[in-house]
């Protein structure tokens, strides 16, 4: 094994050794471990994109990350530089070294510490041994337009305007969330979509009126499952909600790395997948705050102090689950692009959702509305021209 390539491996085995005491859902598949495997076997979008959640992953908690925002970015990139590479007058340069160089452009600007790491994984990935036909492409060409793309990217992203929006504070009176004064959560807020035309687009139908027997009966149902969580509720609250991040996205797009895979899909197409997957989810996630802070509904808790939580309620408003909304996007999108997979996906979308619920913070109305609006938006997104959206 050459120095480069081992340098490669080693790094590879570090960032898969992220985490190892996170909590583990029993009905979640581990996803596949490609440390092992060459660029062209697993595909460069598919290894940049499992570089970039062990990255996140390993981002120490006083460090916070928009994981949304990194896929998003990262995908966009990887597909306009596949997309300029197959544009290129003459041989063609290869896409996965345009992938490559636009993935670690973008990963840089994510994780400047890391900047020496991921320059390493690249040059691992320029020093592979060639496959059969690719040993006269030119990798330094590709890598070029990838880094010229994702600096085009990456002024793209600056003008989002994710975290700029400022709520206000809850109106007052029964049925409202109850501000304890500290920050409340922006999420998506005012953020420029993708594929929406307004962060109101989807918006779903007001919660049940506090205090009507509709309201009442989802809040039994928070209290009753407080009472009697079991073991395996608790882990799979937990699961989902690991280090407050959004597992459910790290977790989906584990499960479509593994799904592009094992369905053969090319560079450019496991590209494609990942930005639909990634838009959607960052566009459903401005939707879901969109609508949390044009209700402001209040947490379970507020309405019966007595509910028992798994972890300490976030600070933003109840309706609906943002967690819900983001599983209902990403799976909306694979259930499309893989048909025979619906039921496989689809179920974790389920769990994820439910999640919320066994962990005493949400009623069931907000997983329903969340899954609704994320399923929503990934219809759009899959009938999107992909070439008007973003930037190219």
């Amino acid at each position: 094994m050459s120095k480069r390539a081992l340098t490669f491996a080693v790094a590879a085995a570090a960032l898969a050794g992220c985490n190892p005491d996170s909590p583990t859902s029993p009905d979640v598949a581990a996803a596949p471990d490609f440390a092992a495997v060459k660029f062209w076997e697993a595909g460069a979008s598919v290894a940049w994109n499992e570089h970039a959640s062990n990255l996140a992953a390993s981002q120490p908690g006083t460090l916070p990350l928009d994981v949304g925002r990194l896929y998003l970015y990262l995908s966009l990139a990887q597909l306009r530089a596949a997309e300029a590479a197959a544009e290129t007058p003459g041989p063609h340069p290869p896409t996965t070294a345009a992938i490559g160089g636009a993935s670690a452009a973008i990963l840089n600007a994510f994780f400047p510490a890391k900047t020496t790491e991921i320059e390493g994984l690249l040059d691992a990935q320029a020093a592979a041994a060639p496959w059969p036909g690719g040993k006269h492409q030119d990798f330094a060409a590709g890598e070029a337009i990838g880094r010229e793309v994702a600096a085009r990217v990456l002024a793209y992203a600056a003008g989002d305007l994710t975290g700029l929006t400022n709520p206000g504070t809850p109106p007052i009176g029964p049925g409202f969330w109850q501000w304890n004064g500290g920050p409340i959560a922006r999420g998506g807020l005012g953020a420029r979509p993708v594929f929406l035309s307004s962060g109101s687009e989807f918006r779903p139908a007001p919660p049940p009126a506090y205090g009507s027997a509709a309201f009442l009966a989802a809040l039994a149902e928070v209290r009753q499952i407080a009472d009697t969580r079991t073991a395996e509720q608790i882990a799979i609250a937990s699961y989902w909600n690991v280090n407050q991040s959004p597992r459910s996205e790290a977790a989906m797009m584990g499960l479509a790395r593994e799904l592009i895979v094992s369905h053969r899909r090319s560079d450019a197409e496991a590209a494609r997948i990942f930005f639909l997957m990634s838009g959607a989810a960052f566009d459903a996630i401005i939707g879901c705050f969109d609508a949390k802070y044009h209700y402001w509904f209040l947490r379970p808790v507020h309405a019966d102090p007595g509910i028992a939580t798994v972890f300490p309620t976030p600070p933003h408003p109840s309706y609906p689950s943002a967690h819900s909304c983001v599983s209902g996007a990403l799976t909306g999108v694979l259930a499309e692009v893989f048909p025979s997979e619906r039921d496989r996906v689809e179920a974790l979308a389920e769990e994820a959702s439910l999640s919320r619920l066994y962990a005493g913070i949400h009623y069931r109305f907000d997983m329903v509305a969340g899954l609704e609006l994320g399923r929503s938006v990934a219809a759009k997104a899959m009938d999107a021209d992909l070439a008007a959206v973003a930037v190219r």
